[in-house]
């Protein structure tokens, strides 16, 4: 049994994966990096160059309102899949889901707050 239940960076690897497909696959722009902590309840999750092509466009081209208008509504777009990712992965209701963009960067950051303590198996220290 103890071998079913996943260690911590097993499931901040397999959310970090799966938080990259679902960008490359729904926005066709897949993050370089996506870094995922889990911090007690809640699930950091830091994506690197996460600006879609057409956002970069707007950026370049002096249009920060038209820029910060559709990221909101990708944001928006995004956070039911994001949610539902994050439950899958750790088997515990998301109560909130909070994200911000940086657009100068192309940073975006996550948190999801969790209902409770997803279950993880403790690894032995070194």
């Amino acid at each position: 049994m103890a071998s079913s239940t996943p260690t911590k960076g097993q499931l901040e690897r397999s959310l970090s994966q799966k938080v990259q497909a679902l960008y490359r696959d729904e926005l066709g722009q897949q993050p370089s990096k996506v870094s995922c902590q889990l911090c007690g309840m809640k699930f950091i999750i830091i994506l690197e160059d996460s600006l879609t092509q057409p956002e970069q466009i707007l950026a370049q081209g002096g249009q920060e309102d038209l820029l910060e208008e559709v990221r909101t509504n990708l944001d928006d777009f995004m956070k039911p899949q994001l949610k539902g990712l994050v439950e899958e992965v750790s088997g515990v209701n998301v109560t909130d889901l909070l994200s911000d963009v940086t657009l100068e960067s192309g940073l975006t950051g996550i948190i999801a707050v969790l209902e409770e303590l997803p279950a993880v198996r403790t690894s032995t220290p070194s």
